[in-house]
């Protein structure tokens, strides 16, 4: 009976009320605020998007936007924008209006971004996909195959640079002896 009453007092103290914000996100999550009735064109990794974007945090703040500039433009895969706004952009379309709401762990962390976003601060950001470029299967091989090829390349270039110096290193030298001898032999 002790035992049974020490593991639920346990279970209690160690799970007890959640800690921290109650707003804050947990999990990220996508809400489609417009959708165009043509959306064949899915974004993928690699692709090009140009958006209209407003973050704030989860009590309304706004920490930036991008409707008094140029549309930002951001290629899905090399991290110009926060994890979890790159993660919300996949499988959107041209005309699309997200709304995402994104935990910390894929924001800017506990750190945080001082003074403007304080640490583990959820972030919520409205998106609209103004449009979307697919990725050619030139860039495709460009973004995939050669940074392969490259990371082959230098153990290669390595192994060759090896190979010359030990082969440098043990070939033989002609002894001076050697050398007047022959010298000798021709006279």
């Amino acid at each position: 009976m002790r035992t049974g009453l020490f593991l639920v007092l346990l279970a209690a103290l160690t799970c007890g009320p959640a800690r921290g914000d109650e707003n804050a996100a947990e999990e990220l999550q996508v809400d489609t605020l417009v959708k165009p009735e043509p959306c064949s064109v899915l974004s993928r990794m690699g692709d090009t998007l140009q958006i209209h974007y407003t973050g704030k945090l989860m009590d309304g703040k706004v920490i930036d936007s991008s409707l008094s500039r140029d549309p930002l433009v951001v290629e899905l895969g090399k991290r110009t924008v926060i994890a979890g706004l790159e993660q919300s952009l996949v499988g959107v379309c041209a005309g699309q209006k997200i709304k995402a709401t994104i935990p910390s762990h894929l924001a800017y962390g506990k750190k945080g971004y001082p003074p403007t976003i304080p640490g583990d601060a959820a972030l919520e950001f409205e998106v609209e996909v103004i449009s979307l470029t697919q990725q050619t299967p030139w860039q495709k091989v460009v973004n995939d195959v050669f940074p392969l090829v490259c990371l082959a390349l230098v153990p290669t270039l390595l192994g060759l640079v090896g190979i010359y110096l030990y082969k440098k290193a043990n070939a033989q030298k002609p002894s001076k002896k050697k050398a007047k001898d022959k010298k000798i032999k021709k006279k």
